[in-house]
């Protein structure tokens, strides 16, 4: 790995796509707008299947760390539509996000395209986006329903976005939370940035992520990517 006090600008000049994923990559987890989805989640897995909050718990989690994603749990187990889910988890307060500082400034530096890869949805994204006054930055948000609800980090949605968008991965740069996200990604070719946070460290899958960086600050690594010799 290289180190993260060392220039890098010239580790990076083979670069032409910035891809990002969104939740606790774009902005810091500690709006916690995630952890209002977490819990819509569970009302909604206890609404559905009428089960108390605790086994509801314990469906949702499984469904995530066998799945990719608690919808796809759903629709595999259960053949569940994913709009109604989508919709209803979706329904949060958004007031706590607001633009994170340098953000802006730090895309508009970045040369080339640069792509959204999340697993939520478009309108949920795009409310993201807004909030945060970078939606400007982004050629395409590649959700959940462009992968045919296949979540990361399965390479089916991987394949995906690099034929609809032309991406080549040998010259992508990858940003992601959840380090398991990151492995078919590093398979590909993409140079991968873990955007490292508090949550997620037992998911099944990180221990194989090798990331060409790690940051806890997506802002201040953009900074110095841009500023190195």
């Amino acid at each position: 790995m290289i180190q993260p006090d060392r220039p890098i600008r010239a580790h990076l000049s083979h670069i032409d796509t910035w891809l990002f994923d969104l939740d606790n990559t774009l902005y810091s987890a500690t709006s916690r707008l995630f952890d209002q989805i977490d819990v819509r989640i569970g009302e909604f897995i206890s609404q559905q299947f009428n089960v108390d909050s605790t086994e509801a718990r314990k469906i949702q989690k499984s469904y995530f760390r066998e799945h990719g994603t608690t919808l796809r749990g759903l629709m595999v187990e259960h053949d569940m539509a994913p709009e109604k889910f989508l919709e209803y988890v979706h329904n949060i307060d958004f007031s706590p996000l607001e633009p994170r500082e340098g953000l802006n400034e730090a895309l508009t530096a970045l040369p080339g395209r640069k792509l959204i890869f999340t697993n939520d949805d478009v309108p949920y994204s795009r409310k993201i986006l807004d909030r945060l006054g970078v939606a400007h930055h982004f050629e395409h948000v590649y959700d959940i329903a462009a992968a045919n609800y296949v979540p990361k980090p399965f390479p089916a949605a991987y394949d995906v976005l690099i034929k609809r968008h032309q991406v080549n991965p040998k010259s992508t740069i990858f940003f992601e939370d959840i380090a398991r996200n990151l492995v078919p990604a590093a398979a590909l070719g993409m140079t991968t940035v873990w955007v490292r946070g508090d949550e997620n460290w037992e998911l099944p899958g990180n221990e194989a992520a090798k990331p060409d960086y790690e940051t806890t600050d997506l802002v201040a690594w953009l900074r110095d990517a841009l500023n190195g010799d």
